[in-house]
């Protein structure tokens, strides 16, 4: 019988690690697992790596980091310096986020290398300088960001071979004189400067040089305790914005002599600026090509009638007066040309008919966040409208004649107020209307609003309202709908008649009516489901609506209720006519495997999300017909296996299976997967032992598959791990385990490979036969003694491969027909006793042994032994006590030693049952006679 040994089966494993060890050397540059950052997947191929890094409190850059980085964000720790060693690599590197850290101090040429790099962002550390050539060779560096440093200095050729220059943030430092920054002035295609949040007392153009003038488009110098503003220079000829919100430590003076030096300019910020009346009128009147002017919480001077100036100027297009706590009683300056005015969180309950009666140009008005309970009647008249943002107000209700006359209105927010009707002919003249944002309301039924009107509306949003009644045909004046979000459906009909052209769907439905007879061109669905009250899995297959959407490309359906004990699927021919699916995302929707054939026909799809869903386990099945597969979410479960992504996935880039059950991980699962970059498996039980060695050689070799988080994901097993991190978890412990010695104790390995390999080829057989040899002769010194009498006439050695034949062939011609007596082991051999004992015991007790030989026989230990234990017996008795059937023709060589030593004792009673063919009675008869042979 076969019963397959377990002799030392880690070993030939082990050695194998230990090969592949020696090669890596355990060196932490080859892998791609980084310690305390994620390399962050991208969903096109061939964009380079991008890494973060952030708050991981670390003390340094990471070493390691691949070459063929391109973005890279270390901010938000604990880095005191900057090495020039750090970046040496990384000469394609394009953006590098370094804020917030600790940096005081940058070596000489650390960023040299990093001439690929077009953004830099160094806020929020501790520079107090910046030294001579540190931006040296940074050919394309065109974004700066070194706000919030302490940055007192700016050597003269700090910025030098640094000409792509376009924008540099220096806010919130410790300049103090404009000549700290003349170096930034100089560059030749600066195009924004900021400074604010500094110590300039004064600010003026003649400290600057007078025999050339600056590219600048941009000057922030908000937030500093200006006294003085000069410009009697033509230095700033193309400045078209400057920001000088919260400047002035007192009154700020202004000295523009002459106008045209600013006549560039068209966007001016003022908020909470200390600057007299006079200097405010002075600045306004030589911008004359004014376009933009923000007055924000500067009510004081608008009170006084600042804006009359303001509005002299014809250039003038947006006003901004946001934050001027403005109430109903204030009346707006005749401002006719303007396009947009922005009255946004002020304490406006209406406004008069005299405020904006002159703007007839005006295209956007915003009055978001005022307290408004109806929408003021003069807005009404202003016909030319075209964006108006009523949002977080108080508005109870919406009257016929609200937006009667605003015919050219385009896009219409009214979020969040509490307005609970809609009547038919609110929006009876919006032909134009393309947004409409009525969220967040107490909507109660939409009063057929939109069954005749809003013929061109293309994006509307109606969620969180209490709607419960949607009539047939609710939709149907909305032929150009393209996006609706919409809260829960509470009825059976089809509402989505007309919309043909409907492109995004975002439904809270009721699990049993789901119905989208008629969006031929859908192609974004968002279902939120609810279960009813009492749902007992009745409904698990009523999903037919989904049957016709054939040009859907993303559905996601997200359970909303607790369904542990009811599944919950959708059956494959539901999705056969979805021909262009390419994202599925399905949350709390699964509490069990799908069925096999669920995505039998989504060749096309590109992502799969399960999340949430209890599953424990899926099959290679399932994945069959996702050759095209790129991205696979299965979080939030309870897998405990990944052996069944051993399937056709040969497009997978992106693995999610955090928050699982996972321990034990299969390497041949990755590397089956030849196309996967990222693997996310954070939040799992795993275990550092040696049970995950080849999962963790595997991750640490690894120079195309991101393990992300694998250094901060914790052990959980053995207790003794817990504080240590997966990929810190050092293997080689595995070669080093007691279970590792095996055959020897404490000698060397190399001494144990040189007595193993002499022993092998030259003693291996001696050894055997003495031991076995002192079995058979401890056994039979016992037998003799007892003088037992032979219990049967043979023992058959058989492998369980070949039991039916002995039982079909064998007994029948032995034991029914000639009476003999055989042995056979799950018969006669006695329960609990060893098997070597219970061996030997069965060969000694039998007359002969009978060998039934066929392939698997040879290959099985324990019918080696067997073989061996009867040849042993033929050696001391010098008897012929074996007999051997032959069960299919074998070749020499494919004998093992035993038998070529029964050769050397030249036994001949050899047959063979192929060879007997169709005369079945000559071999049995043949057999017959070997029993007989030697039968007292």
């Amino acid at each position: 019988m076969a019963r397959e040994g377990y002799w030392c089966p880690w070993f030939p494993q082990y050695v194998s690690l230990l090969l592949l060890s020696s090669m890596l050397n355990f060196n932490p540059s080859l892998a791609y697992s980084i310690p305390n950052c994620i390399v962050l997947f991208s969903g096109h191929t061939g964009a380079g790596i991008s890494i973060d890094c952030s708050y991981h409190q670390i003390t340094s850059v990471p070493a390691g980091l691949p070459q063929g980085l391109v973005w890279l964000n270390i901010g938000e720790n604990l880095i005191q310096k900057v090495s020039k060693h750090d970046f040496r690599y990384f000469s394609n590197l394009t953006v590098l986020h370094i804020h917030q850290n600790h940096i005081a101090h940058i070596e000489y040429s650390s960023l040299v290398h990093l001439i690929g790099l077009r953004e830099l962002y160094m806020q929020d550390n501790k520079l107090t300088k910046l030294p001579k050539h540190l931006f040296h060779g940074m050919l394309k560096l065109s974004v700066l960001d070194l706000s919030r440093n302490k940055i007192l200095l700016i050597s003269p050729s700090a910025f030098e071979l640094t000409s792509s220059l376009q924008t540099v943030k220096l806010e919130v430092n410790h300049l103090n004189k404009i000549t700290n920054i003349l170096p930034i002035f100089q560059l030749p295609h600066i195009q924004e400067i900021h400074i604010g949040g500094n110590n300039f007392s004064s600010f003026e153009s003649k400290h600057l040089p007078h025999n050339m003038s600056s590219p600048v488009r941009l000057l922030n110098l908000s937030s500093n305790p200006l006294e003085v503003l000069s410009i009697t220079t033509n230095y700033f000829k193309d400045l078209e914005e400057i920001d000088l919100s919260s400047c002035g430590k007192y009154v700020m003076h202004v000295d523009l002599p002459d106008p045209s030096f600013l006549k560039s300019i068209t966007h001016v910020h003022f908020h909470n600026t200390t600057v007299s009346f006079e200097g405010i009128s002075e600045i306004l009147e030589s911008v004359e090509s004014l376009s933009y002017l923000q007055f924000s919480n500067m009510e004081r001077w608008i009170n006084s009638g600042l804006l009359k100036t303001a509005c002299r100027t014809l250039s003038l297009r947006t006003l901004d007066l946001h934050l001027n706590s403005l109430g109903s009683d204030y009346e707006l300056p005749q401002c006719g040309q303007l396009n947009e005015l922005d009255l946004s969180n002020n304490k406006i309950s209406d406004l008069s008919s005299q405020s904006v009666l002159t703007m007839k140009r005006l295209r956007c008005l915003g009055l978001r966040g005022n307290v408004l309970q109806k929408v003021p009647v003069v807005v009404n008249s202003l016909s030319s409208l075209e964006i108006l943002d009523l949002g977080f107000n108080e508005i109870l209700e919406l009257g016929c004649s609200d937006f009667v006359n605003l015919t050219s209105l385009k896009e219409l927010y009214l979020q969040y107020n509490y307005i609970r009707k809609l009547k038919r002919c609110v929006f009876q003249n919006q032909n134009d209307l393309k947004v409409l944002s009525i969220n967040s309301n107490m909507l109660l039924e939409l009063g057929g609003v939109f069954e005749t009107r809003l013929q061109n509306l293309q994006f509307l949003d109606m969620t969180l309202n209490e709607i419960r009644n949607f009539p047939k045909g609710s939709f149907k004046g909305l032929e150009s709908l393209q996006h609706l979000y919409m809260d829960k459906l509470y009825t059976f009909v089809n509402v989505f008649d007309r919309l043909r052209n409907l492109r995004s769907l975002s439904v809270y439905l009721p699990f049993e009516i789901i119905r989208f007879k008629g969006l031929h061109e859908l192609r974004n669905l968002t279902i939120y489901m609810d279960l009813p009250e009492g749902f007992n899995g009745t409904y698990a297959n009523n999903y037919k609506g989904l049957m016709e959407l054939p040009s859907v490309r993303n559905i996601t359906i997200i359970c909303k209720s607790f369904h542990f004990e009811f599944p919950l699927y959708i059956p494959s021919y539901y999705l056969h006519k979805m021909r262009h699916l390419e994202h599925f995302t399905a949350v709390n929707f699964y509490i069990e495997e799908p069925h096999l054939d669920t995505f039998m026909y989504a060749h096309n799809l590109k992502s799969l999300s399960i999340r949430a869903s209890f599953l424990t386990g899926m099959s290679p099945e399932h994945f069959q017909a996702m050759s095209n597969l790129e991205v696979l979410d299965l979080s939030e479960n309870a897998l405990r296996t990944l052996d069944f992504l051993e399937a056709n996935l040969t497009s997978l880039r992106c693995l999610i299976v955090s928050q699982n059950e996972l321990t034990v991980l299969n390497e041949s699962v990755f590397q089956s997967l030849p196309a996967l970059t990222y693997l996310d498996l954070s939040d799992n039980p795993l275990t550092c032992d040696c049970s995950n060695a080849g999962f963790l050689l595997w991750a640490l070799s690894s120079e195309q598959t991101q393990l992300t988080r694998g250094y901060n994901q914790p052990c959980t097993y053995p207790l003794s791990e817990k504080r240590t991190m997966l990929l810190d978890f050092d293997v080689r412990s595995c070669w080093m385990d007691s279970n590792f010695l095996c055959f020897i104790s404490t000698s060397s390995i190399v001494l144990f490979t040189l007595l193993a390999s002499f022993s092998y080829h030259f003693l291996r057989w001696q050894l055997v036969y003495a031991y076995y040899l002192f079995m058979a002769l401890l056994y039979d010194m016992r037998e003799r003694k007892k003088n037992v009498q032979h219990r049967y006439d043979a023992f058959i050695s058989y492998n369980v491969q070949d039991e039916e034949w002995v039982h079909k062939e064998m007994l029948p011609a032995l034991e029914d027909e000639r009476g003999w007596k055989l042995c056979l082991h799950h018969r006669d051999f006695q329960p609990g006793k060893p098997i070597i004992e219970n061996i030997t015991e069965a060969i000694y007790s039998s007359r002969k042994t009978i060998c039934v030989i066929s392939r698997p026989y040879l290959e099985s230990e324990w019918c080696s032994r067997e073989i061996q234990m009867a040849s042993f017996r033929l050696f001391d008795e010098n008897k012929d006590v074996l007999i051997l059937l032959f069960m299919e023709d074998l070749l020499d060589h494919q004998l093992s030693p035993y038998y070529r030593m029964r050769k050397m004792v030249k036994k001949s009673t050899y047959l063979s049952w192929p060879q007997a063919g169709q005369n079945t009675n000559v071999f049995w008869q043949n057999v017959h006679r070997a029993l007989e042979k030697g039968q007292p």
